[in-house]
């Protein structure tokens, strides 16, 4: 009896170990899985944001002209848009929505819209991607000049 309660314990235990190398296993895979996808949109972070529609303006006006750099741009976090400046009085709205895995670009720098996740580049100018992992360009958001307020089209 001592050795068949012994037998019924070992087995127990192996089924038990498979079991957690098994679990540990997926833990660890999905783990790696998360690096990629959701969390926080802070501008402040490298984290990806969610993915998803673009969301709702927090406001009417995006953003003033002075504070759209030309040649550049400015991100408007809150809303997830970039607004550029190609050319002076031209401006232009993108998603800030990373093409590649969805996180939101972090900064944009001279001409350049940069995604920090992965390392994505983007041209203010058209939104064309300039430097990959990211294979399309960034979505046209369409805005409208309304003084010196820059607001979503309607």
């Amino acid at each position: 009896m001592t050795e068949d309660k012994s037998e019924a314990m070992g087995e127990e235990v192996h089924t038990s170990r498979r079991i957690l190398v098994l679990g540990a296993g997926a833990v660890g895979a999905a783990g790696f899985l998360a690096a990629c996808g959701g969390g926080s949109n802070a501008p402040t972070d490298n984290n990806p944001a969610t993915s998803g529609p673009r969301p709702s303006p927090t406001s009417d006006v995006l953003a003033k002209k002075s504070e759209v750099p030309v040649g550049s741009g400015k991100i408007d976090f809150a809303d997830a848009i970039v607004i550029t400046q190609p050319t002076a009085g031209q401006f232009l709205g993108f998603s800030a929505i990373c093409t590649h895995q969805g996180c939101v670009v972090a900064k944009v720098k001279g001409d350049t819209i940069i995604c920090a996740c992965h390392g994505s580049e983007y041209s203010v100018k058209d939104g064309s991607v300039t430097k990959g992992p990211a294979r399309q360009p960034l979505d046209k958001v369409a805005i409208k000049v309304e003084g010196d307020d820059i607001k979503l089209a309607s």
